[in-house]
């Protein structure tokens, strides 16, 4: 251990004095933060004794079941124990300069244990491998619980992993090589910047709830060096902005695109930076992109709806977008919860007999049939439901960041514990990264939509069911959409589960192109072909089969996804081309340069525009731009 970890350097009496100061420094600004936290319970009697999740319930009756069955558990203490006598032995073999091959591994992509002690240093290989096993053996004996019924069986699993993960020896200073390593050099000066790291995350977080700072958000300026894509408001009304980005090519694509975002973040995760800005990208490939960026609401908000959210978000945008270009139907692409929004739209204008108002819609990592709804199922029953409804009650909204800590636990390791170690044991500043400051950047929901959305959509699934949702008035049925449909999905997606996207795409009516995409809900989703990373799968279709089926017949190719999809688009939905369109039209002037200000907004808006006229018939397309249709579909 000495050959791998050195000594520092002796400390200077400026060193000592300059750490006593930050001691000082310190000792207050802990004391400030603690009396604001008692300050914050004393209004919020009992809020720190709640089990809104279910979690202690979930682990008493898991621990019930198991010291029912003695046998049982005795046989697996004995296989943990015969874990740990293997590696004593492999140890010694070790320590005597002999081989030995590990008794256990960390998984492929576990980064936390990259650094080189971990393997070449006798102890901390010996502490490694010991925490593994027990992470191994603990997971083992709580996920092969009999006797729990499905909910109760996901929250323990999942629960335990937290703990688990919580609990890694990377996460603490003393079990921790590199960190120890930079104790030494420093003389400890890591461990109290990584205090005061801590202590300014606790004041920028109110002091009663700790959000873990992932990048150093002061490098980043809207419209400046990310979401800086040209373009103009030309529309907005209480809940949304429509931006149209300027041209910049000479003739277009006749057909316009309209991009339907998440309000859970905001827009410009399509938007990060010009070399990976999906916007910027469709509107060099020469298409009319609109995009609608969603308000972040406030109290005064509480009560829209889902009803709202469809009629004021893509109904107007479609409106404003016939307005402006003069064409009757648009190609549109719904990512995520926007994509659920566009797949109920789909379903709205059918039913009132308007479903040529949209030539195709693609679905970004959106889900339409939630019988599979993933990790994010563990936090969705009635007995939560209950708590969060109560809670929004309060507010008249659910603050983003406490949905954004629930997205971050689903991968603890990369989104909490990395931050946990470099910023408060390394005392190491966040990196300046775009896609973590879009990450942080979340929104509030309304109480009234955002309780329809989990109740009906997650907990009762109701939106695969014919009629089981109305909206504004008029009974939906999702599986008479007949409009052609582009779905990508991403195969490591934690939020939208594949195959749970392919059960929805199964759904529908009309033709559907399923695409798979390598990485995750963000990554899979922003990959420029440019940027020459990961692949994507192309298979048959009617979607007949089951979703492993698919796999297994589908194509795989190199790269990114974009083009394959802007070749689905535009050759059969683009309708031939036009002269390039400037933002904006006598009907709907520009209003302000894009990202627009709702982008910046904390709360919604004072000033309330003139109401959105109700949606009308769509206006008859000459018989010459009626001829050939290019299809965009839209993805979650």
């Amino acid at each position: 251990m000495a050959d791998s970890i050195p000594a520092g350097a002796a400390a200077t009496p400026a060193d000592t004095a300059e750490m006593a100061r930050q001691f000082t420094d310190l000792a207050q600004r802990s004391s400030q933060l603690v009396m604001k936290y008692f300050e914050h319970m004393s209004k919020e009697p009992g809020a720190a004794g709640m089990d809104e999740v279910g979690v202690g319930r979930a682990f008493t009756e898991a621990f019930q079941q198991i010291w029912s069955d003695p046998m049982k558990l005795m046989q697996l203490q004995m296989n943990m124990w015969g874990d740990y006598m293997n590696l004593w032995q492999s140890t010694w073999l070790k320590a005597m300069g002999m081989g030995a091959a590990p008794v256990a591994e960390a998984a492929k992509g576990d980064r936390r244990f990259k650094h080189e002690d971990w393997e070449n240093n006798l102890v901390f290989n010996y502490l490694k491998q010991s925490y593994l096993i027990a992470a191994r053996h603990t997971h083992g004996v709580m996920t092969s619980v009999e006797g729990l019924d499905e909910n109760t069986r996901r929250k323990v699993d999942f629960f335990t992993r937290q703990y688990i993960d919580a609990l890694a020896p990377t996460n603490f200073a003393m079990t921790n090589p590199e960190v120890l390593r930079a104790t030494l050099d420093t003389g400890g000066k890591n461990l109290l910047d990584g205090l005061a790291n801590l202590l300014g995350d606790l004041e920028r977080s109110g002091g009663n709830q700790l959000r873990i700072s992932m990048t150093d958000s002061t490098q980043f300026k809207l419209g400046e060096n990310i979401a800086a894509t040209p373009g103009k408001v030309v529309f907005q009304n209480t809940l949304m902005q429509l931006i149209q980005y300027t041209p910049s090519t000479a003739k277009v694509i006749k057909r316009p695109l309209l991009i339907v975002p998440p309000w859970i973040n905001k827009f410009y995760i399509l938007d990060l930076r010009e070399k990976n800005s999906f916007i910027k990208w469709a509107v060099d490939q020469g298409h009319t992109v609109f995009v609608i960026s969603w308000v972040n609401p406030d109290e005064k908000l509480a009560d829209k709806g889902f009803d709202d959210y469809l009629r004021l978000g893509p109904l107007a945008a479609l409106d404003a977008m016939r307005d402006i270009t003069g064409e009757p139907d648009a190609n549109v692409i719904g990512y995520c919860l926007g994509g659920t929004l566009m797949a109920s739209c789909l379903a709205w204008l059918k039913a009132k007999g308007q479903s040529d108002r949209v030539a195709s819609a693609t679905f970004f990592t959106a889900m339409i049939d939630f019988s599979e709804p993933g990790e994010l199922g563990v936090f969705i029953d009635e007995a939560q439901l209950d708590n969060l409804e109560r809670k929004m009650a309060r507010r008249g909204y659910l603050e983003g960041h406490e949905m954004a800590a629930t997205f971050n636990l689903m991968r603890a390791n990369d989104l909490i514990w990395s931050f946990v170690v470099n910023n408060y044991l390394m005392g190491k500043d966040p990196f300046p990264f775009d896609l973590l400051h879009w990450n942080s950047d979340s929104t509030r929901m309304p109480a009234a939509m955002h309780g329809f959305y989990l109740r009906n959509m997650y907990l009762r699934n109701l939106l695969r069911q014919p009629g089981g949702i109305t909206l504004d008035g008029v009974p939906i049925d999702v599986s008479k959409i007949d409009t052609p449909a582009y779905f990508l999905s991403t195969i490591e997606d934690h939020i939208a589960p594949w195959k749970s996207t392919f059960a929805g795409a199964g759904l529908l009516a009309g033709p559907v192109q399923f695409t798979l995409a390598g990485s995750g809900h963000i990554a899979g989703v922003i990959n420029p072909p440019a940027a020459k990373k990961y692949q994507h799968w192309t298979g048959p279709a009617p979607l007949t089969a089951g979703a492993d089926e698919w796999l297994a017949q589908a194509q795989s190719h190199e790269g990114s996804w974009w083009p394959h999809w802007h070749q689905w688009v535009s050759s059969s939905f683009g309708n031939g081309e036009v002269d390039a369109r400037a933002p904006g039209s006598a009907a709907h002037p520009v209003l302000e340069d894009a990202p627009g200000s709702y982008v910046n907004l904390v709360i919604a808006p004072a000033a309330q525009p003139a109401p959105v006229p109700a949606p009308v018939a769509p206006v008859p397309a000459p018989a010459a731009a009626a001829a050939a249709r290019a299809g965009r579909s839209a993805k979650r």
